[in-house]
Order: structure tokens, then C-alpha cells, then sequence
């Protein structure tokens, strides 16, 4: 096996990718990121995970949403606009 050859096995590997956007901004009261919806925690210990820990997130992302409902940001908050 040639060093190419070596160095391509370890990047390709078959691991479940970051669900990372590059918005990395925690939300203050739900305490989630509001790029990727993962707790500091998960993001912190996401590459020690196993697969079965990292699915278990990726199945639960979609549920999770960073802003509490009833909170409105930009201008219809300001102006107080319905939606």
C-alpha cells in the first residue's frame, strides 16, 4: 500500500458525518445550537461518539428546534407585525 493509498483509508471512513452547518451560535435559553440543533455537549463529544450514539442524535435533530416557539426575531418583532 502506498502512502496515498494509506492516508485516503483513514479519511474515508465509515462514520456518520457532523450534521454541523457552520452557524455555530448557541441559543441562550434552549441551550441549543441553532445552526445544527445539538446540545454543547453532543457537539463537544462528537467525535469520541460511537455510531450508535451519534444515530441516536441524528434521529433526534429533527424534533429539536434552537428558539423557543413564540419568540420572533427581526423585523416583525421590532414592529410588532403579526406574521
Amino acid at each position: 500500500m502506498t502512502h496515498t493509498e494509506n492516508t485516503d483509508a483513514i479519511w474515508k471512513r465509515a462514520e456518520i458525518e457532523s450534521p454541523c452547518v457552520k452557524v455555530c451560535v448557541v441559543h441562550p435559553e434552549s441551550r441549543l445550537c441553532i445552526g445544527c440543533n445539538r446540545s454543547i455537549d453532543e457537539i463537544g463529544r462528537w467525535s469520541r461518539m460511537t455510531h450508535e450514539e451519534r444515530s441516536t442524535v441524528m434521529a433526534a435533530l429533527p424534533s429539536r428546534s434552537a428558539a423557543p416557539s413564540g419568540r420572533r426575531g427581526g423585523r416583525a418583532a421590532r414592529m410588532g407585525n403579526p406574521d
